[in-house]
């Protein structure tokens, strides 16, 4: 599914991030930016060492609850990963929402900076940080058509989901503002 917003193209697909062909792909990282599971140990495995390198080198303290940072992206064919670091569903005092809404802010925001025509993102804090799909896809797909609106950078916005189901429910959420 896709849709037009400003000058760019939202799309959600449902496959692997690291295999993406795009200029930057999105890392759904924790704070210490310390490797983990899920996507974000996919795009190390995919990507090498390289990344872990150079987050440790230029992030020793990590990145903050909300926020992003990026690193070239290692052996991947993208040129960045942004590492985003979405809240753990019930950690956030209450202030989930915008704490997720600014992982991908940030996101967005990065990829533009770097001009990049192209960045696929995946579901943030959906997995093992538990945040309730419907609400994190309805966060995720405002942030992206807010940015889109407001920005020409980056044209085609993508969502990499896992499975069919996340998929649906982002679907669900793009309808609400297409």
């Amino acid at each position: 599914m896709q849709a037009q917003f400003g000058k760019g193209v939202l799309e959600l697909a449902v496959g692997d991030i690291t295999a993406q062909q795009v200029d930057a792909i999105v890392n759904a990282a924790n704070s210490h930016l310390a490797g983990g599971g899920g996507v974000d140990g996919a795009i190390h495995r995919a990507g090498g060492l390289s990344i872990m390198e150079e987050t440790r080198r230029n992030f020793p303290h990590g990145c903050p609850t909300g926020s992003a940072v990026v690193t070239r992206a290692g052996k991947l064919s993208a040129k960045y990963v942004i590492h985003a670091v979405g809240p753990r569903y019930g950690d956030g005092g209450g202030n989930e929402a915008e704490l997720l809404a600014g992982a991908y802010r940030t996101s967005l925001m990065l990829a533009a900076d770097l001009e990049c025509q192209s960045l696929a993102l995946p579901a943030i804090s959906t997995g093992a940080y538990g945040y309730p799909l419907p609400e994190a896809a309805r966060i995720a797909i405002a942030a992206a058509v807010d940015h889109m609106e407001a920005r020409e950078l980056p044209r085609t916005v993508r969502f990499v989901l896992f499975s069919d189901e996340v998929r649906k429910e982002f679907e669900r959420a793009l309808a609400e503002v297409a």
